[in-house]
């Protein structure tokens, strides 16, 4: 029985570092900041027609920065807030 629970307990371990690993938060704020940089680098490289087609805002830019600003609020997010490792349950002998 000892072994089944230390096997049980093993696997519940590679469990929560999997959930840990995988945050859905670690995963959108890390897509964010890329297309946030990619976006703001087409907006600062925007040329004077972009700019006139959209009349005079660069949306480019905007947009890039609100992507970026969105991304480090949910890695922020997940730095201050991780998720708990699941608590033990008490053993019944």
């Amino acid at each position: 029985m000892s072994d089944l629970h230390n096997e049980v307990s093993e696997l519940e371990r590679k469990s929560a570092t999997a959930a840990r690993l995988f945050d859905i938060r670690r995963i959108i704020g890390g897509l964010f900041v890329v297309y946030g940089v990619i976006v703001t680098i087409a907006g600062i490289t925007a040329s004077d027609a972009d700019l006139r087609k959209a009349e005079d805002i660069n949306i480019n830019l905007w947009t890039g920065l609100g992507m970026l600003a969105l991304g480090l609020f949910f890695l922020g997010w997940l730095w201050l807030r991780p998720t708990a490792a699941p608590a033990q349950e008490p053993e019944d002998d």
